[in-house]
């Protein structure tokens, strides 16, 4: 009740209280005697007193049990609160602060504050409690610390501080504390998901971006330049097909930590998606030569360390990668902007052989152009039937024709005819390979179905290649069943050409699928035998029906004495393995004649015919 206190109309009331209590024993006014008003009000002010007392004790009860529930409330807050006098000591704390510190009261009290803050944090918080004790009383401030428990464990807390006076007119800070440890550790975690790649703990694009935008600020007040560098990992796709994707994340993990220990630590790494890496160099001076000087050691540094073998759960492995570097300075070229021109110099680094290091030059933006819009044909060469087989023959080497190997072509509306050589790396690179190998699978096959009819070509062999990226593929073995099954044909008439590199990439899942494709009835070749890095005990292993002798050996043969000795040593060791032997680029009778001598038996090259469209070939063998 918030009634105003009247001490005059509350001896009334109670006086009137205690006049309707002893009303029964009230003398008569008319008869009553002086002793008996007297009594009279003897009793009432007793009973008057009585009620006083009532009231009194009912105050002190509610009193005390208000006391309580403060002492409760300040006790076993969910905050700590803690008073620190003028000298920094702790002068009184709840039970909760004494959890949250790890001491008793009676430990906690005349001991520093300053021993719970962390050491990171210790001067912040010196200069912020000398700061408020010169503030006005009743100002109120907060600081972020990190603290320590007694037992050497670390929590984050908000300190909210308010400045007041003890009894002595001396200074006292109120102290609020509160345990943000969990909050702390959600918005860590928020904003790591929002600026880091999870699997490599990089920045990521939106993070890496915000940095470049405040680097271009920075040059642009210090005039020193600055520089890109942007990495993709060489057939990485190849490594997540034929090893799995859990082998490419690790891969992917590996690298990161490479690159941050090859950088400066005011450089950037970040990741931008896929196997695609970019550091950010920043103060590399105001000279753009002695920029590129340094830039071009931190890149080929980079390109070594991640040249270094990988063990990827017991497999050791390779990878080589692409980068390209532009510089910058001030805000003469956008943020956008520098990443496209890096982004082209990486890719002008993938045309010059892969494993390098490449510069962004203007005029490569005219061949990105170009491979931008044969890209965007490409696409559209299989759905419109561009896409053609030229037929080679293959013959043994007293001109009979045994069979042909199908080479792709690509008719373009406007630029005519394309070889291979200007697009399969393009296809390779965008993975248009796969439905173009099928292409060339299906309609191999389709061919040989058709020349079943005639008794002239019902017996002719057809070999087609197939790249890394077709073979490698999970259900390659499958999809070559599928189109034997749909077509029909006499599978040994089938032969499939690989080369070196492609078989030892994964020696394991080589074997496995050649193995199978050979119980499909397929005949399998070596392509370009000699130019690749394979060795006996591996050729040994692998179920072969061919070596073809690469064309650069044939075309030396009668030039160089060592290119005659390899072929020599090929022929030899495919007859000695039970293998067939087959000579490509035969241009002269003279290689014909070595190659009858050394015992090679077939040969393919343009002495005995030139790579021809269907109807040119078949009118070939009609004469």
């Amino acid at each position: 009740m918030n009634q105003k206190w009247d001490g005059c109309e509350r001896r009334q009331s109670l006086r009137a209280k205690a006049e309707a209590m002893v009303h029964s024993v009230s003398p008569s006014e008319l008869s009553a005697q002086p002793s008996d008003v007297l009594l009279h009000e003897l009793l009432v002010h007793k009973v008057e007193l009585e009620m006083q007392n009532e009231e009194l004790r009912n105050a002190h009860l509610k009193l005390e049990e208000a006391r309580d529930r403060y002492i409760d409330l300040y006790e076993f807050a969910p905050i700590a609160y803690i008073t620190v006098n003028r000298d920094g000591l702790i002068s009184q704390t709840n039970l909760t602060a004494c959890g949250l510190l790890g001491m008793d009261r009676a430990q906690l009290i005349k001991r520093r504050f300053s021993q719970f803050v962390d050491n990171q944090d210790r001067d912040r918080w010196y200069r912020f409690f000398l700061n408020m004790m010169k503030q006005a009383k009743g100002d109120k401030q907060e600081i972020g610390l990190c603290m320590n428990h007694a037992d050497g464990t670390v929590f984050y807390a908000l300190v909210d501080c308010l400045l007041r006076e003890a009894e002595d007119a001396q200074p006292l800070l109120r102290i609020a504390l509160i345990d943000i440890s969990q909050q702390k550790a959600a918005n860590e975690q928020i904003e790591q998901l929002a600026f880091f790649d999870p699997l490599t703990h990089l920045p990521n694009r939106q993070l890496f971006k915000d940095r470049l935008h405040k680097a271009l600020a920075s040059s642009a007040r210090n005039k020193q330049y600055g520089a890109l560098l942007f990495i993709d990992l060489d057939n990485f796709k190849m490594l997540n097909d034929s090893l799995g994707h859990n082998k490419g994340d690790m891969l992917l993990q590996h690298v990161a930590r490479r690159l941050v220990s090859n950088v400066r630590e005011n450089d950037t790494a970040a990741r931008l998606g896929g196997d695609e890496f970019v550091i950010m160099l920043e103060d590399l001076g105001v000279c753009p030569e002695d920029a590129a000087i340094h830039v071009k050691a931190a890149g080929l540094k980079l390109l070594a360390a991640l040249n270094e073998p990988y063990l990827l759960e017991g497999y050791d492995y390779r990878c080589s990668s692409s980068m390209g570097a532009t510089l910058f300075v001030d805000h003469l070229v956008e943020e956008d902007e520098l990443l496209r021109h890096v982004d082209i110099a990486m890719y002008q680094a993938k045309l010059n052989g892969r494993n390098s290091l490449c510069f962004f030059d203007e005029k490569m933006q005219a061949v990105v152009t170009e491979r931008a819009a044969l890209e965007a044909d490409l696409r559209v060469a299989l759905a419109q039937n561009q896409l053609q087989l030229y037929f080679q023959q293959q013959t043994s080497l007293d001109g009979q024709v045994f069979g042909a190997e199908a080479l792709l072509r690509w008719q373009h509306p406007e630029r005519g005819l394309i070889l291979p050589m200007e697009f399969i790396p393009l296809a390779e690179e965008t993975g248009l390979i796969r439905p173009i190998g099928l292409w060339v699978l299906e309609t191999a096959c389709a061919q040989l179905k058709a020349w079943e009819k005639n008794a002239q070509t019902q017996q002719l062999k057809l070999a087609i290649n197939v790249s890394a990226n077709q073979f490698h593929e999970v259900d390659f073995v499958e999809k070559v069943k599928a189109v034997l099954a749909k077509t029909g044909i006499r599978s040994n008439l089938l032969t499939v050409e690989l080369t070196e590199n492609v078989m030892l990439k994964d020696i394991g899942d080589t074997v496995a699928k050649m193995l199978a494709l050979k119980k499909l009835g397929v005949s399998l070749s070596v392509d370009d035998f000699g130019t690749g890095y394979s060795s006996l005990s591996y050729l040994t292993q692998l179920p072969l029906d061919q070596l073809k002798i690469d064309k650069s050996f044939v075309r030396n043969i009668g030039v160089t004495q060592s290119d005659a000795l390899i072929v020599q040593t090929i022929i030899g060791m495919a007859n000695n393995l039970g293998m067939e032997v087959i000579a490509e680029g035969v241009e002269t009778s003279a290689q014909r004649l070595f190659l009858e001598q050394q015992g090679c038996r077939l040969g393919q090259g343009y002495l005995f015919g030139m790579p021809v469209p269907l109807e040119n070939f078949q009118a070939l063998l009609a004469r």
